[in-house]
C-alpha cells in the first residue's frame, strides 16, 4: 500500500491533459488565431480530431462534461448542420494538408444521437478529410446502446469504445444521479464485441458519496469479469461551485482525503494483480493494447482524452466547447451553444478563448507530461527556481522522487503523488487560487 502523506496532497492540482491548463485561458484569442494555427499545419502532418456532442439522455449529477439535456430533436439537428460547418471550415482552411490519424467523438454521449443522424455526419467528416485508415474511438452511455447504434459503431469501422460505467453499486449510482443496471453493461460489451470492436474501455470512479472500500473492490471484480481491455479509475471531483449539478450530490457522504487514497490504491494493486498493466496514475491495459505498448516503448502522451499513444502535436476539436490543440497555442470554442451556432453560422470560427503558447511553455509542458507519462523528466533548460528547488527537495527527502543531475524520476512510492509533483514545475500554479480536482 502507498504511503499516505497528507499535507503533499492538501492542495489541489490540474489533471495536466494540457500545458498550460485551461485555468489559464483568457479571451485573447479569436477566429484569426485557428486561422493561423490551421495555416501552420503541414503537408502529410499527422492531425487528430475530436468532436464533441454536447448532449446526453440524461443528465448525471457528476458530471464536469459540458452537456446538456438531448430532449428535443430540433436541438440536436440545429446542432448537427452547425457541426458540419466547423468541419468545412477547418476543412477548407487545411486545403488538403494534413494527414487526419485519429477521430475521437466525445461529449456528452454521442450516442444521444440517432444513429442515422451519426452515420450522416461521420460521412461527412470522411469527405471532408483524409480520414482513410484513422484510428476511431467514442465515449457512449450504455443506457442508449442498442443493436442499431452498435451496428453504426460497426459500419462506420470505429475500433475503440470506452462506457462510462463509474460503479455498479445501486445506491451509489441513485446518489450521483445515474442509475444502470449491471445486465446494461454487459449487454453493451456483448454487442460492442459482436460489433468487432477491438479495444473497449471502462470508466470507474473512487472517492463517491457513501462509497466503502468494499463497494469499489465489488466494482472493480464486476469490471475485471467482463474482461474490458482497458480501465481508467478517476477520483471523483466534487467542485459544485463550478459545477451546480454537483450541489445534489450530499457531501457529508462524501469518502475522507484518506478513504479517497486508500481507494485508489486498492484500484492499482487489485487490477495490476488480475494482469493489467498500470498506464501513468489512473489507467489501466491489457499488456497488448496499444497503450501498454507506448507505455512500454516510453512512448505514452498526455492530452485532452488523457493518456494516449496518439503522437500527433496537432489535435483539432471541433463542436461547442472544443479545444484545439496546436504546438504554438492552446484555443477553445465556444461553450454557449448559442454564440457557437451565431459564430459558424456566420462562416467564421467559434474560437473564444485560450492563449499562445511560448517556447518555454512548450519545454515546461515536456517535463511535465514526461513525469506523468513515463515517471521520469529532463529538467534541463528549465526555470528551476529556488521554490521549485524547494519543493522538489521535500519529495527527495521522503523517497518519493530521486535526483541525478537535470534527471527526475519517480520513486514507486510517488506514482499517487505524480500530479503534485508535476505541479512544483508549473509557474503559473504560484499564488494561484484557481480551484482544482484533488490530487488523489
Amino acid at each position: 500500500m502507498w504511503r499516505y502523506i497528507p499535507d503533499l496532497l492538501a492542495t489541489p492540482v490540474p489533471r495536466y491533459t494540457s500545458f498550460p491548463t485551461a485555468a489559464e485561458f483568457t479571451d485573447t484569442v479569436d477566429a484569426p488565431d485557428m486561422d493561423a494555427a490551421l495555416a501552420g499545419v503541414g503537408q502529410g502532418a499527422p492531425v487528430s480530431l475530436y468532436l464533441h456532442i454536447p448532449y446526453c439522455r440524461e443528465i448525471c449529477w457528476y458530471c464536469g462534461c459540458n452537456t446538456g439535456a438531448a430532449n428535443r430533436t430540433g436541438r440536436l439537428d440545429a446542432y448537427l448542420q452547425r457541426l458540419g460547418q466547423e468541419i468545412d471550415l477547418v476543412a477548407t482552411s487545411l486545403g488538403g494538408r494534413g494527414k487526419v490519424t485519429r477521430i475521437a467523438w466525445g461529449g456528452g454521449s454521442p450516442n444521444a444521437l440517432a444513429p442515422d443522424a451519426f452515420d450522416r455526419l461521420n460521412d461527412r467528416l470522411l469527405k471532408a478529410f483524409d480520414g482513410a485508415g484513422a484510428v476511431g474511438s467514442i465515449e457512449v452511455d450504455p443506457r442508449g446502446l442498442g443493436r442499431a447504434w452498435a451496428a453504426s459503431i460497426a459500419r462506420n469501422r470505429i475500433g475503440r469504445v470506452s462506457l462510462g460505467v463509474q460503479t455498479f453499486a445501486p445506491h451509489i449510482q441513485a446518489a450521483i444521479g445515474r442509475v444502470q443496471p449491471e445486465a446494461d453493461i454487459a449487454n453493451s460489451v456483448g454487442l460492442l464485441c459482436e460489433a468487432g470492436v477491438g479495444s473497449i474501455n471502462f470508466d470507474l470512479m473512487y472517492g463517491l458519496p457513501g462509497q466503502s472500500t468494499g463497494d469499489l473492490v465489488d466494482t472493480l471484480n464486476r469490471a475485471i469479469a467482463m474482461g474490458p481491455d482497458r480501465l481508467a479509475v478517476f477520483g471523483y471531483a466534487h467542485v459544485p461551485h463550478l459545477l451546480p449539478r454537483q450541489r445534489r450530490i450530499d457531501a457529508s457522504a462524501l469518502p475522507s482525503p484518506r478513504d479517497r487514497f486508500v481507494q485508489a490504491g486498492i484500484a492499482h494493486d487489485l487490477l495490476t494483480a488480475a494482469g493489467y498493466q498500470a498506464i501513468g496514475f489512473d489507467h489501466f491495459a491489457r499488456t497488448g493494447d496499444a497503450i501498454a505498448i507506448a507505455a512500454s516503448a516510453g512512448k505514452l502522451r498526455r492530452n485532452f482524452q488523457g493518456f494516449t499513444e496518439d503522437a500527433s502535436d496537432t489535435l483539432i476539436g471541433l463542436g461547442a466547447s472544443a479545444i484545439s490543440a496546436f504546438p504554438d497555442r492552446l484555443l477553445q470554442n465556444e461553450k454557449n451553444t448559442g454564440r457557437y451556432h451565431l459564430k459558424i453560422g456566420s462562416g467564421r470560427f467559434a474560437t473564444a478563448r485560450g492563449l499562445r503558447r511560448t517556447a518555454l511553455d512548450a519545454r515546461i509542458g515536456a517535463a511535465i507530461e514526461q513525469v506523468l507519462c513515463n515517471g521520469r523528466a529532463d529538467l534541463s533548460g528549465l526555470p528551476l527556481t529556488r521554490p521549485v528547488e524547494a519543493a522538489l527537495e521535500r519529495f527527495r527527502m521522503l523517497g518519493l522522487v530521486a535526483r541525478d543531475g537535470h534527471d527526475l524520476s519517480l520513486a514507486p512510492d510517488g506514482l499517487p503523488y505524480a500530479r503534485s509533483i508535476a505541479a512544483t514545475l508549473d509557474p503559473y500554479r504560484a499564488g494561484n487560487q484557481v480551484r482544482f480536482s484533488s490530487a488523489v
